[in-house]
């Protein structure tokens, strides 16, 4: 069943490459990264690389998440003039998972109730936290969809918030040797980012650069380290669905988005679903992945994603107008999201086929 669109209206964007959205998406389109050693060292004694935001004062822990959240939230409705959070937005945002090795103690309140000293103003009853991780970005989105088809309200602000710069979280990915160093090529490089997206149902919004035309979830029988055979069956199963609601087949869309972040499970995980999917052929149907500027940012990556589409749309610069966005977490939970942009390329063609249409309809008459 097709689904109600919803239009992105503004974005905010925190990351090691920027502190708003402008200045990451340019450093992101460059292909500038801010991997720099940090102050953790590995296993093997050699200083760990990540990707740190670079605040004005050295914050640590919580109090970090909490500005850098709080200052994407303020970039996000900066963009958007004459939005207000006031108590008449709800904020829905994503952290880290509960079971994350050196997840800070009672972070959801201290998030929320950070957020609200940071930006002066309560936050709207119906605000809520999402520990999900990379996956419960989607999960806000679906989210803020019901809030606002149930009449709560007509605008709300999916954010994410997170940092793999933790030292008892290092510890853990280094023991499992999945962190990139000089002896691990099959790892991942840390990083620590804040999103906001400023949403509204799409008869509510007025023109949007990117709509949110579909949303899919499923479950993987293979997750990351079970040593099952993986098939993608979860990816596959997440896509068919968000296509179904976009009322979209894979071969409509342009290019792809996901949050793949150099280990080797998420690449094939990405390429399966894509060999078991398309059966037309594409000249090209590249892969989009933030992480590769940014590094690994968990809850963060579907915010990111989303900023960078929405500066895409709004400079003109994407590759294609419908792009395929994909995200797992390490457990079995999987989503996919169907997003089209407008930019005035895509109304070009419109406005022509359009005019073609009506000059046919007058013809035939």
């Amino acid at each position: 069943m097709v689904a109600s669109p919803l239009a992105v209206l503004s974005v905010g964007l925190v990351s090691g490459v920027g502190l708003t959205a402008a200045e990451s998406c340019a450093a992101i389109r460059c292909g500038i990264n801010n991997f720099r050693e940090t102050r953790f060292t590995g296993s093997s004694g050699e200083w760990l690389i990540g990707s740190a935001v670079e605040l004005e004062e050295s914050w640590r822990g919580s109090t970090k998440l909490v500005k850098m959240a709080a200052r994407a939230v303020h970039d996000c409705l900066d963009d958007a003039p004459g939005c207000d959070l006031a108590g008449q937005i709800p904020l829905v945002l994503c952290t880290a998972e509960e079971d994350r090795s050196g997840r800070f103690q009672n972070l959801d309140r201290a998030l929320l109730d950070g957020i609200e000293r940071e930006l002066g103003t309560a936050l709207h009853p119906n605000s809520r936290v999402i520990a999900e991780g990379r996956v419960g970005g989607a999960i806000a989105l679906l989210q803020a969809r019901r809030i606002m088809q149930e009449g709560r309200c007509t605008r709300v602000i999916v954010a994410g918030v997170d940092s793999f710069l933790v030292g008892a979280t290092l510890a853990a990915y280094d023991a499992a040797s999945r962190l990139l160093t000089a002896d691990n090529s099959n790892g991942f490089i840390p990083g620590e980012a804040a999103g906001a997206v400023l949403l509204a149902s799409y008869e509510e919004s007025s023109p949007a650069p990117l709509l949110c035309r579909g949303l899919g979830f499923a479950r993987e029988p293979a997750p990351f380290g079970s040593g099952k055979p993986l098939r993608a069956d979860g990816l596959v199963q997440a896509i068919r669905a968000a296509l179904n609601e976009a009322g979209l087949s894979l071969k409509d869309c342009d290019h792809r988005i996901a949050d793949v972040n150099g280990e080797q499970y998420r690449f094939k995980e990405a390429a399966l679903a894509i060999t078991r999917l398309l059966r037309d052929r594409k000249e090209r149907f590249s892969l989009w992945h933030p992480v590769d500027c940014v590094g690994e940012v968990g809850a963060a990556t579907l915010p990111a994603m989303l900023a960078m589409l929405a500066m895409g749309a709004r400079h003109d610069y994407l590759p294609g107008p419908v792009f395929l966005g994909h995200l797992g977490n390490d457990d079995d939970k999987r989503a996919a999201f169907i997003v089209r942009a407008t930019t005035s390329q895509t109304l070009a063609l419109e406005t022509a086929a359009e005019a073609a249409f009506s000059v046919k309809r007058r013809t035939d008459a």
